[in-house]
């Protein structure tokens, strides 16, 4: 089993549980830091004052010294390297945007302390030239980080309306630099009230000097085999408008890109919790082709039921949804083919079915049956609902066992989030059984696999959707507090015992979650029609390996949820930890026919 060094942008689910089990379900081991290296979390104490909050502090950051000795520990034995610049740099996503009393020095000797943790990647690649580096990096978001170091919701929400304005044009390093606080007639934007706007462009201007040290000295010069930028938190104006250009205009001149991309180098769309599950796809398309004779980029073709995807720019974003699959699918290592070819004799080799409205649920059950039948590798995007699964469609899609059978699927967060998610398990997955013939592999992969897609509905829907209001509901009510909304931070806007109760909750009402879910035709588990799951492709004798037309099944059988397990990783209602066991049996050929 190939290796894979992993360093998450911070230990949420979605940046470290679920890209885990992602690689398993592709055949590839994933190792990662001590958890303690890269332990993230909000503020968890509260300054009180008669019934208000007036301050909150003791945030926890990753330890970007251990995450290089770390590396360097691991260097010899892994078979490929997935690192989050934001992680080795500043401790995590939520460390990169702290705020700063300076910018630091000029570029690019802006901070030795920085710069020489980034050398660790260019050691690597001296060292280890033939193991493939994959980076994730982050564009600093709009918005400070709420609950974190005492910055409130009103700071939140002040710096991001700030952020999102236009600012005066600038092409040259150093003039973006020095030009974040300008509006387009060249005066300065109004002094804030709840943080200090000047130490947030000094965040910023360290940032951005990072990601230049990252396109250029890491990528251009040492030859770091690809990068992908994510804008977190952007708009379609504002202060991060500057720097996209900038990178994109030098992913062009450095890296010989067209248009801002290069999909053999370098990327930049809007994401960031869903790069990890990219650049996984990408390692299992790097790692298996070594043993296979498939094509390295297998085509993937989109049908929108619904809006078309070019019409629709998330809130967060500043990207519209087509271009931003596009620009995944260049990530994962797939090539992108247009929509509408017959399903019996498609060209392409998986399909993105984007669900974009809820009227169109029905057609699209029947697209997906029908690429059940053809035996068609199929993913599913849900963009019909925001961050969470839609209340309309995703019923429906439970109602069907075609459902138990898809490659991937999100419905979680931002539109890059959730596509980034999809497409990264639906390619790791397919590059794997492109490749694999071993049985034993072959069934822990599985498992790994169905795990994941139960639990993308068990979270995207059964929770997102549907539980969380009940813990928001029962944490609000039980604050004591007159200032605050309890549940975007629950140990300190909650009492001990409260905050006991409200674990407690989740975890009973997520095991009624569970069975609920087992019991759908998705997966029909305890039922008298259990859901089948694609096992393996097939090797037709003669054929150079096997053929992703040739599905082998198994039966989705039990699945245990930890009693122990579900939690507020956070403190806040908004993210849980929630790890679902899934077993799939091996049946006859003829039983899921």
């Amino acid at each position: 089993m190939k290796k894979i060094v992993y360093i998450p942008l911070d230990d949420r689910p979605a940046n470290l549980d679920d890209v885990i089990v992602q690689g398993h379900a592709a055949g590839l081991e994933v190792v990662t830091p001590n958890a303690s290296i890269i332990r993230n979390r909000m503020d968890d104490t509260g300054e009180i004052v008669g019934t208000e909050v007036v301050g909150t502090s003791g945030a926890v950051y990753g330890d970007p010294a251990a995450a290089g000795q770390f590396l360097q520990s691991k260097a010899a034995e892994a078979d490929g390297f997935i690192i989050s610049i934001d992680m080795l740099a500043y401790g995590g996503l939520i460390g990169s945007r702290r705020l700063r009393a300076d910018g630091g020095a000029d570029y690019p000797t802006y901070d030795p302390q920085t710069t020489s943790l980034l050398d660790t990647i260019v050691g690597l690649k001296r060292d280890y030239p033939n193991k493939p580096i994959f980076l994730l990096d982050t564009v600093m978001r709009l918005a400070t980080t709420t609950m974190a170091e005492s910055l409130s919701i009103e700071a939140y929400n002040e710096s991001r309306a700030l952020m999102m304005k236009p600012r005066l044009p600038q092409t040259e390093f150093d003039a973006i630099l020095g030009g974040y606080d300008l509006q387009p007639d060249g005066t300065n934007y109004e002094d804030t009230v709840h943080f200090d706007k000047q130490t947030y462009y000094n965040a910023r201007q360290h940032k951005f000097k990072t990601n230049r040290y990252v396109l250029e000295a890491l990528v251009r010069d040492a030859g770091v085999d690809f990068v992908a930028f994510g804008v977190d938190d952007a708009s379609t104006q504002g202060v991060q408008a500057n720097e996209i250009d900038w990178i994109e205009a030098h992913i062009d001149t450095w890296l010989s890109g067209s248009g801002g991309q290069n999909p053999d180098r370098a990327i930049i769309l809007p994401d960031a919790d869903g790069l990890g599950h990219s650049l996984m796809a990408r390692m299992a398309a790097k790692l298996h082709a070594e043993d296979s004779t498939q094509p390295v980029k297998p085509v993937v073709a989109v049908r929108y039921f619904g809006r078309d995807g070019s019409e629709i720019v998330n809130t967060y974003e500043y990207m519209d949804v087509h271009t931003n699959i596009l620009r995944h699918i260049d990530i994962v290592g797939g090539t992108y083919t247009g929509d509408g070819r017959s399903v019996s004799n498609p060209d392409y080799e998986l399909e993105l079915v984007a669900l974009t409205s809820e009227d169109q649920i029905g057609a699209a059950i029947a697209h997906i049956e029908d690429n059940r039948a053809a035996k068609l590798p199929t993913l599913v995007v849900d963009f019909t609902r925001g961050g969470s699964a839609g209340v309309v469609v995703t019923p429906e899609l439970l109602n069907s066992p075609a459902t138990g059978t898809l490659f991937g699927y999100s419905a979680w967060n931002t539109a890059g989030n959730k596509i980034g998610m999809s497409l990264g398990m639906a390619l790791s997955r397919f590059f794997f059984l492109k490749k694999e013939t071993q049985e034993r592999a072959l069934g822990l992969a599985l498992d790994a696999h169905g795990s994941l897609l139960f639990k993308r509905f068990l979270k995207d829907y059964s929770y997102k959707t549907i539980e969380i209001a009940n813990i928001r509901t029962e944490s609000r009510a039980r604050t004591p507090y007159t200032n605050v909304t309890a549940d975007q931070n629950m140990k300190i806007f909650n009492t001990p015992q409260d905050y006991d109760y409200l674990v407690q909750l989740l975890r009973t009402d997520m095991q009624t979650r569970t069975a609920e879910l087992a019991a759908t035709p998705a997966f029909g588990i305890g039922t008298d029609a259990p859901t089948c799951a694609v096992r393996r492709f097939g090797v037709p004798q003669g054929e150079p390996g096997p053929n992703s037309r040739d599905w082998r099944f198994a039966q989705y059988a039990g699945v245990v949820l930890p009693q122990d397990d579900p939690d507020f990783i956070w403190w806040r209602a908004f993210e849980i930890t929630l790890n679902p066991q899934i077993d799939l049996e091996r049946t006859s050929q003829g039983a899921c026919e």
